[in-house]
């Protein structure tokens, strides 16, 4: 393994107009890996406008016209793809989708977003994924040169329990495209990445769309890189960017020696465990 790498997160400013998403995300996976990137990670919903009236209208088979594009993309490139996510189309049913490319360009992962992202808080923020999506059902992890990446997205962030099996399963980088909106991202979206990575010793990735205030759903913007000891190493503005972290897992190693809760954990007493061995 090596033991240092270069992690590209791409915030990506999201139009209605799939083709041109997929060109520009096309662009800046090239921009990335011309800067040393080996790892590229794309936004939730990257190709298409986030809401529950837009996802049938942009949603596609897998493979299909973008899932082409991000393994063109990532082989050209010679780069791991992360590709957010997408509205996917299967038999019959709706799923927001993130897919993973390695550099030879074929689909290595496929994760549907397990937790889906039904809320209320009264006054500020109403949004139900499952009036139109169905959820994913299983864990998600894909092995690199460099290390083993757990994927999940946006909402499956809030659920510790997700970040400690990946964790338990040796990945030491926990990618998550999500799109907080302007009520919880300003609230949680920075404390649960750091929360992530600290209890899990980890490093965190997250890659939000760029904000745009004419958009239904406004999303917070902020993608953000954490390192294990729980600081932001690199973090996005609301605007378009591409932002850049060199991972460093002999960093992470000395970490874990340093506080070594993953050998003191009290196996005798507790215990969290996958129900079924999903990873896909």
């Amino acid at each position: 393994m090596l033991n240092q790498f270069r992690l590209a997160v791409v915030q990506l400013q999201v139009s209605s107009v799939k083709a041109d998403n997929l060109s520009r995300a096309r662009g800046l996976v090239r921009e990335a890996a011309g800067q040393g990137s080996k790892v590229v990670l794309l936004p939730e919903c990257f190709n298409s406008p986030y809401g529950t009236s837009f996802f049938s209208r942009y949603a596609e088979n897998i493979p299909g016209e973008s899932t082409q594009v991000l393994s063109e993309a990532a082989k050209e490139n010679e780069v791991y793809l992360v590709g957010g996510s997408i509205p996917e189309e299967d038999g019959g049913k709706l799923y927001n989708t993130c897919t993973v490319f390695g550099p030879d360009g074929e689909m290595i992962l496929k994760h549907r977003k397990i937790h889906l992202f039904d809320i209320d808080v009264p006054g500020k923020i109403r949004f139900q994924e499952s009036e139109t999506l169905s959820p994913g059902s299983s864990l998600s992890l894909f092995d690199t040169p460099f290390c083993k990446v757990g994927v999940g997205i946006c909402y499956d962030m809030r659920f510790a329990e997700l970040a400690q099996l990946y964790s338990r399963k040796g990945c030491q980088l926990l990618v998550y495209p999500g799109a907080f909106n302007m009520t919880t991202g300003p609230a949680h979206w920075e404390l649960l990445q750091r929360g992530r990575a600290l209890d899990n010793q980890v490093y965190v990735a997250t890659a939000s769309p760029a904000r745009d205030e004419a958009a239904s759903y406004v999303a917070w913007g902020h993608s953000t890189v954490v390192n294990p000891w729980g600081e932001v190493i690199s973090k996005a503005g609301p605007e378009e960017a591409v932002i850049y972290a060199d991972i460093d897992l002999q960093y992470l190693a000395d970490i874990r020696q340093q506080i070594p809760i993953t050998s003191q954990r009290r196996d005798d007493l507790y215990a969290v465990t996958s129900v079924q061995d999903g990873s896909s």
